[in-house]
């Protein structure tokens, strides 16, 4: 990404930036264009993509480069600059966030946090969740009751360890990001009310992320600090 913004700045012929933080309804993404760029000659896709980034996102456009980079952390503030100015992007790149990753499936979750990336604390482990029961009657019944108690011994556990890797640094994290199966997550955040105060700075889920353990762990902050590009090239779209 840094390599990418370097050819921004080297880039010839005359350019607009515009930051653009997260949340903007697309009729406002619309008029922000309409100031800086002449909308005729803007894909209708470029909106579109700005809007559904939910760290915001950044447009360079120009009459050499034009691009929409999708930043790992939320753009601040909607600012516009008469130049490809690359500055404040590059300087959100460089700050080493301190963000907890927490993955978790039913049965086993990971946790680490991380300064920048490098991860300053973790821990791993698993748990005992059955599988659901496929059989019907009143042994069913039984099997989904033990199951349930099952799963909130298993999140009140999960919740236990993430206060304690978390606690220690409340006064210096930045971000909070998840990552594993929807449903478990949402279940963990539900029943861990610790995790309610990072509502407000949580970043987007990692989805597909396999059976959490410390090597996935490890891998998965990679992914928390990409960002996505969309360049628009001789009319082709390229990402």
């Amino acid at each position: 990404m840094l390599a990418f913004l370097g050819e921004l700045r080297e880039a010839s012929g005359e350019g607009v930036s515009l930051y653009l933080p997260p949340g903007l309804a697309p009729g406002e993404v619309n008029k922000s264009l309409g100031k800086t760029v002449d909308l005729q000659g803007i894909p209708p896709e470029l909106s579109e993509s700005a809007v559904a980034s939910k760290q915001g996102a950044i447009i360079f456009w120009g009459s050499s480069r034009k691009c929409l980079i999708a930043p790992p952390f939320p753009v601040a503030e909607k600012r516009f600059y008469q130049d490809y100015a690359i500055e404040g992007l590059r300087s959100m790149l460089a700050h080493d966030y301190k963000v907890a990753l927490i993955l978790i499936r039913l049965g086993a979750y990971a946790i680490g946090v991380y300064q920048g990336q490098e991860l300053v604390g973790s821990k791993a482990g698993t748990g005992l969740v059955h599988a659901r029961h496929r059989q019907g009657g009143s042994s069913q019944a039984r099997f989904a009751r033990h199951r349930e108690k099952q799963i909130e011994g298993f999140m009140s556990r999960v919740c236990g360890h993430v206060r304690d890797q978390i606690e220690p640094h409340l006064q210096t994290l930045d971000y909070v990001t998840y990552g594993g199966a929807r449903t478990t997550i949402l279940l963990l955040r539900k029943q861990c009310h610790f995790l309610g105060q990072f509502d407000g700075h949580t970043l987007p889920p990692l989805l597909d992320i396999p059976e959490p353990r410390k090597a996935v762990l490890e891998t998965a902050i990679d992914r928390v600090w990409a960002s996505s590009v969309i360049e628009w090239h001789d009319n082709e779209i390229l990402t």
